[in-house]
């Protein structure tokens, strides 16, 4: 047996040694015990937008406050959940120092003042990157806030970061540049996309509204997989200037909150017309949506469109049609109807491919392999004809203009359906979807696309879990510009039911699942 001598330096190393350890186990302890949010950083973090901006009103809160509990839980959670691709930290601060400052002079600016709101990362921030969740534009600086952004800080809002979500929105949610956010419910399972970053913030109390984005479904989907609210406004009625466009025809721009109230409250702040943007509607009914929440319910008479519950999962169609139970009591009923079916194939390839076009020319290794697979084969068409387009989009106006006599003549005020058709699948299952020979349309799945097309307003709830305890959603959509009846059944709803109030079971040692690293 060999005994090594010990020398002085070999005693020093190991003493040095032994205190770095010491020190790092020490360090990871304090760190842990920093990040770990205190009871009132929860309780605070855990409001609605409405309780947080009435606390602020009262004094009994800060915008600094709540800034730093939606900070403690984001650097707590976020690491679990990826649903932001930029923390705005030390901009959030400041703007809420900034607004402090304003409360103690008397000053407010409504009801988002003080509140920490996050934005996809699609939307252009002067102050931070915005990638589409893309590597092609992973330090991408724009030269100007969008303009939804510009109306959300007028109004107090703290921006406190940009969420993740799938590349350009292309899709899902599973497959980012920045790894797929997760589910706050079971972090192996998707969160629903395009959206998936403003889902997952809102859903884990990373922050107390976000903003989504919904060409056939990127708001709602993410709504209905994490158990929260979204809504779809009618098209137009939000400028989607400086949005990275997918659609430009079928791109809308709206809230994520926890509560229809609080979505009523940023709805307020998003709408209205903006002269620069071409969807923008002009003439579009000014409405103070949290008012229309208090509207009676009572006579609405709601419509069951056929061909919206073929393939429905049994766990959601059980949930589903519990909640028309709750529906039927609320307002005079429903009964079955018709909307017409969508025309397709539409015409969208040339829309997505006039704003990637040059892109996918010069930097097409850049993208995701599925996107690029998808930008490849429409470089290829040309994204069909320029006839086929105008014919498409011929339709389209056409469907717009003539979609509210389907309710006249049906009698019936407002749709019900279930947002999807079924559970939140896991990240893994959709990765291999996405990366193999042939991918599968996700289309069929959901009930969303139909009602970008048609332009109509649309919401979705929480309307009950599956038995393992993932989220399940409830749509209500209406004529054009019927956001406000929309938001009120949705409110009833809400007061009727308690899903709104059921929280994930998220705690600092949940572990987090590797999922498929795609080639």
């Amino acid at each position: 047996m060999h005994h090594h001598a010990t020398t002085p330096q070999s005693r020093r190393t190991r003493a040095a040694r032994a205190l770095l350890g010491t020190l790092l186990i020490s360090c990871s302890l304090t760190k842990i015990a920093f990040a770990v949010p205190t009871a009132e950083q929860d309780r605070l973090a855990k409001l609605t937008l409405a309780e947080a901006a009435a606390e602020i009103r009262s004094g009994k809160v800060t915008s600094t406050q709540l800034t730093e509990a939606s900070l403690a839980r984001i650097e707590t959670y976020d690491p679990k959940l990826d649903a932001f691709i930029t923390v705005m930290k030390s901009q959030a601060l400041a703007q809420a120092k900034a607004l402090d400052a304003e409360t103690k002079a008397g000053k407010s600016r409504g009801p988002l003042h003080g509140v920490p709101i996050a934005l996809k990362d699609n939307v252009d921030t002067a102050n931070a990157r915005t990638t589409g969740g893309s590597a092609l534009f992973a330090e991408r600086l724009p030269a100007e806030d969008a303009p939804i952004v510009t109306r959300m800080v007028a109004a107090g809002a703290v921006i406190i970061g940009k969420t993740n979500l799938q590349e350009f929105a292309m899709g899902g949610g599973e497959s980012s540049y920045f790894g797929p956010a997760r589910n706050p419910w079971n972090l192996a399972h998707n969160t629903g996309g395009s959206s998936s970053g403003s889902g997952a913030a809102i859903s884990a109390y990373l922050a107390y509204g976000a903003i989504g984005t919904d060409t056939g479904g990127s708001i709602r989907m993410p709504a209905s997989f994490s158990g929260i609210v979204g809504i779809k406004p009618t098209y137009g009625l939000v400028p989607i200037r400086g949005i990275i466009p997918l659609r430009v025809s079928m791109d809308h721009a709206g809230p994520m909150t926890r509560t229809v109230e609080d979505a009523a409250i940023m709805l307020n702040v998003l709408a209205g017309y903006d002269k620069l943007d071409i969807t923008s509607v002009e003439n579009a009914p000014k409405e103070d949506y949290v008012a229309a929440l208090k509207q009676p319910v009572k006579d609405l008479k709601l419509g069951l469109p056929v061909g919206y519950f073929d393939y429905l999962d049994p766990e959601v169609k059980e949930a589903f049609y519990k909640a028309v139970e709750v529906l039927n009591g609320l307002t005079s009923g429903s009964k079955e109807m018709y909307l017409p079916a969508a025309p397709r194939p539409l015409n969208g390839a040339a829309e997505t491919l006039a704003w990637h076009e040059d892109y996918v020319k010069s930097s097409a290794g850049s993208y995701m392999y599925p996107q690029r697979r998808r930008l490849e084969a429409l470089a290829k068409d040309g994204g069909g004809t320029a006839v086929d387009y105008v014919k498409g989009m011929w339709e389209v106006q056409l469907l717009r203009r003539t979609i509210g006599d389907h309710f006249e003549k049906a009698g019936v005020d407002l749709v019900i359906v279930p947002t999807h058709r079924i559970l939140p699948p896991k990240i893994d299952d959709l990765l291999t979807k996405a990366y193999s020979s042939n991918p599968t349309d996700p289309s069929i799945t959901s009930n969303c696309w139909p009602f970008n097309l048609f332009g109509l307003p649309s919401i979705s709830i929480p309307c009950g879990f599956s038995k393992d305890g993932l989220p399940i959603g409830l749509m209500i959509s209406g004529p054009r510009f019927s956001d406000g009846k929309v938001l009120a059944l949705a409110n009833a709803y809400e007061k009727a039911t308690e899903w709104h109030k059921r929280q994930p079971p998220l705690t600092p040692d949940t572990t987090k699942p590797a999922v498929k690293k795609p080639l």
